[in-house]
């Protein structure tokens, strides 16, 4: 490829809405360019990426026994009303209708539709196991689209379903498509962990996220660096702090604390560690009447019967985990307690409040580490005050049984750095990573609402197990850069690079040796197998070489007439910039030696 008939169109500067550096060198290096908030055009250099990553990851699902076949961008309602998530998914749906009136969704993922697939063809034990997949643009419709490509609306995925006769073979199939994440993710030269995760919307019973290690990622992850355990934090189990509840040394105080809302400040006032301190966090669960004629409301949703409140504590220098939150028995489907609602339990607003005197019965969830405290600090439900000393067989437990309230301990917090880890072998760190693959085992929840059956060796019916598991395609070009870049730009693995190689001749259109040595030198390489692109465009040396360094090539050969007198060209590697005088006649060796060592 020669750049003149290529489309190198890069900027001095990035957009003022390009929020994290690979959106800012992304959009520089004329990769993308934004058509609506979280849409993007893959401009020509971009899109060289997309294909090379593109390239990797069917080598190694084919190479795993995956089949390609390609499903819809739009899909018909019905299928997502069967399986429940029409009305579960939320606003991140597209719900679109036809000219006939009929619903339809513009896909965020297809496990509806391969389980379509499936049951009208998988009806026999013998053509199991099967793994179907395919690359294709998904829609979700962010609330706040952000960070370029690492958070847009329409975005390219690869997503793979398997299907098998009973657990332990569909085990072995997400194991299968593990190894061949990690496969894919190590030929890309990417750095990463595998971790545990959350099954979220997807649901299933187990699941693994790929994330590529970086400051800017979305996601913290918990590892033991004596271990292998790793998890994202969302999902990273808290053991207890203190192994067991001390008995009480100090009297229940209720200490005066004016205009101070927030455990940071109590504590400094009082004088105490932030760790004494136990924070309250208020919830709220509605209860809705079963949906029949007359059972809405005015926007056709279920109506709201009654309405549970829960008070969560953890401790003052710790946060709450709403994942974990989410699954205590009773708080599926919570939300933040109103004010209003605040004010009516506990007589107080926001920021003194605690378990004890509530002015009505709510349902108390205390952490574990919080569940084992004593002679701690906490809200007295009273305006400007705070209580001291408290302890829970004293002052709590009494207090809540008055009021006809009730305790459960359990694991509603976050991980920090330092905790021990759960696997019992050492202590926890902290690592920001962005996920870029996801594997889950989904049993047979899909299988199960879509009827997707298939008879055994026995001739009885069973549901199919199944597997899913998806990689972010365009996401990995922000995850890549976010990991390698410098302050010229960015710095491409040799694997996914738009070119592997570009040669710079100064003066191509002056110069007839410059012309004939860099021609040589592009033929040369091209025979090789190659991917290399001349940039015979009438660019000054230093533009030219900011471009390319800007965008990334792992290597750079330039071509100039003083080089040239001594017969020799430069070659230059982008990760280090290191720049070697090599013969103009051992060129191309030297470049395949240096893209053999990138």
């Amino acid at each position: 490829m020669k750049a003149s008939r290529f489309h190198v169109s890069t900027l001095k500067e990035a957009p003022s809405d390009a929020e994290i550096l690979s959106h800012r060198l992304m959009t520089r290096a004329g990769m993308i360019k934004r058509l609506a908030g979280g849409i993007y055009s893959y401009m020509p250099m971009g899109l060289r990426v997309i294909r090379r990553i593109e390239a990797i990851i069917r080598e190694e699902m084919n190479r795993a026994g995956a089949i390609e076949l390609l499903m819809p961008v739009v899909q018909p309602a019905e299928l997502w009303m069967e399986s429940g998530r029409w009305e579960q998914y939320g606003p991140e749906l597209l719900r679109v209708k036809d000219r006939h009136g009929r619903d339809f969704i513009v896909q965020p993922t297809s496990e509806e539709v391969v389980t379509d697939i499936a049951r009208q063809d998988l009806r026999s034990y013998r053509q199991l196991p099967k793994n179907f997949y395919h690359i294709q643009t998904k829609f979700r419709d962010e609330r706040r689209p952000r960070f370029g490509v690492m958070r847009g609306r329409e975005f390219t995925m690869k997503d793979a379903y398997s299907f098998d006769r009973d657990r332990e073979s569909a085990l072995r199939s997400y194991q299968a498509m593990f190894d061949a994440y990690c496969r894919i993710f190590d030929r890309m030269g990417l750095s990463y962990r595998a971790v545990a995760a959350d099954t979220g919307a997807i649901g299933g019973s187990a699941s693994h996220e790929f994330q590529v290690i970086a400051d800017t990622g979305e996601d913290a992850i918990a590892y033991c660096p004596d271990s292998g355990y790793a998890a994202n934090v969302v999902l990273a189990e808290a053991l207890p702090l203190i192994a067991a509840r001390a008995a009480a040394t100090e009297p229940l105080v209720k200490a005066s604390t004016p205009g101070k809302a927030r455990c940071e400040d109590v504590a400094e006032l009082l004088g105490l560690p932030l760790a004494r301190t136990v924070k309250s966090i208020v919830l709220a669960v509605d209860r809705h009447e079963p949906v029949k004629d007359g059972a809405e409301d005015l926007a056709g949703r279920p109506r709201v019967v009654a309405t549970e409140i829960w008070l969560l504590l953890v401790r003052g220098d710790h946060e709450l985990n709403e994942v974990k939150a989410g699954k205590v028995e009773g708080l599926k489907g919570f939300r933040f307690a109103t004010e209003a609602e605040i004010v009516d339990h506990f007589g107080c607003e926001p920021g003194y409040l605690g378990p004890i005197g509530t002015a009505k019965p709510v349902r108390v969830v205390a952490d574990r580490t919080v569940a084992n405290m004593s002679d701690f600090v906490c809200g007295a439900n009273e305006a400007g005050f705070h209580y001291t000393g408290v302890n829970w067989d004293r002052d709590v437990l009494p207090a809540l049984g008055e009021r006809g309230g009730q305790l459960q301990v359990a694991d509603i917090r976050n991980v920090v750095e330092g905790d021990p880890s759960p696997d019992g072998k050492g202590a926890l760190s902290i690592q920001r990573g962005i996920e870029v693959g996801h594997v889950f085992y989904l049993g047979t929840k899909y299988s199960e609402a879509l009827n997707a059956a298939f008879v055994d060796d026995d001739g009885r019916s069973k549901l199919l197990e199944m597997g899913c598991y998806g990689i972010g395609v365009t996401r990995l070009l922000g995850a890549a850069i976010e990991q390698n870049h410098d302050e010229r730009g960015i710095v491409w693995p040799r694997a996914i690079a738009p070119f592997e190689v570009v040669i710079c001749p100064l003066g191509y259109a002056k110069s007839a040796q410059v012309r004939e040595v860099a021609d040589a030198l592009y033929a040369e390489l091209l025979e090789a197998g190659v991917d290399v692109l001349l940039d015979d465009r009438d660019e000054r040396p230093g533009a030219m070489f900011a471009d390319w360094e800007l965008i990334g090539v792992p290597v750079r050969v330039t071509v100039g007439e003083r080089s040239l007198k001594e017969g020799k060209v430069e070659l230059v590697v982008r990760r280090d910039l290191a720049n070697s005088p090599v013969g103009a006649g051992q060129a191309a060796a030297a470049v395949r030696e240096a893209l053999a060592r990138s």
